[in-house]
């Protein structure tokens, strides 16, 4: 699903760019150009990010668990 029809980014990418490390909008707006236009996108784009983050959260003391 396009998150910013502007600039053409994707909602996968934007798990993609967060997967890889990215927490904050102006991150995410120089590595995808998401917001940079108009901005009507960011408050779904930091939906996104908050969702990836909360998921590495989680996951992060089960593998410190397992070694």
């Amino acid at each position: 699903m396009y998150v910013c029809i502007c600039n053409g980014v994707t909602d996968h990418e934007i798990r993609e760019v967060a997967a890889a490390g990215c927490g904050t909008l102006p991150e995410l707006t120089m590595r995808t150009g998401c917001g940079a236009t108009c901005g009507s996108c960011l408050d779904q784009a930091q939906q996104i990010l908050d969702e990836v983050r909360a998921l590495r959260e989680l996951a992060l003391p089960v593998l410190s668990e397992a070694a």
